[in-house]
């Protein structure tokens, strides 16, 4: 067995912690985001460029929440 390695297949002297301050953050804000999208339930116009629709703001509050994570995600991935 080489030096670089333990037993157990893990790196020598670091734990990876699973529940970092940047997660938690991360994590409470998002729970933030779902209560504040899902007690906003009234019907509301929205102009989609030409078409104008009709729709629950929970929808379109999550649309945007959801595109906005994919944009956020492709650009984090790019930059590594």
């Amino acid at each position: 067995m080489s030096p670089k390695t333990t037993e157990s297949g893990g790196r020598t002297g670091q734990r990876e912690r699973v529940l970092t301050p940047a997660r938690i953050t991360v994590l409470l804000l998002a729970v933030l985001a779902l209560i504040f999208i899902f007690e906003n339930t009234r019907a509301t116009k929205i102009r989609l460029l030409i078409p104008e629709v009709t729709m629950p703001l929970w929808m379109a509050l999550l649309g945007t929440a959801i595109i906005g994570a994919l944009c956020g995600w492709y650009f984090m991935r790019r930059r590594r």
